[in-house]
């Protein structure tokens, strides 16, 4: 199981479109603070269904994208 998995999992069931978070929310959901290793672990999100599309570390947000079926 991926560290981030509960992320994964909470975004597989509670988004339906694209979207936007902060790392303030992601970390609530995870119970720790994302590092560089977000990077990797990444790819793992189109197996639920969506996608990152952008990382901005000036506004500290994750843009994610739901994948076309």
């Amino acid at each position: 199981m991926s560290k981030y998995e509960p992320l994964w999992i909470w975004i597989e069931e509670n988004k339906s479109e694209n979207f936007k978070m902060s790392f303030e929310e992601i970390e609530k959901i995870l119970g720790f603070h994302i590092d560089h290793s977000f990077l990797q672990f990444k790819k793992e999100l189109p197996e639920y269904g969506f996608s990152v599309k952008k990382i901005s570390m000036k506004e500290q947000t994750v843009a994610f994208d739901k994948n076309d079926d």
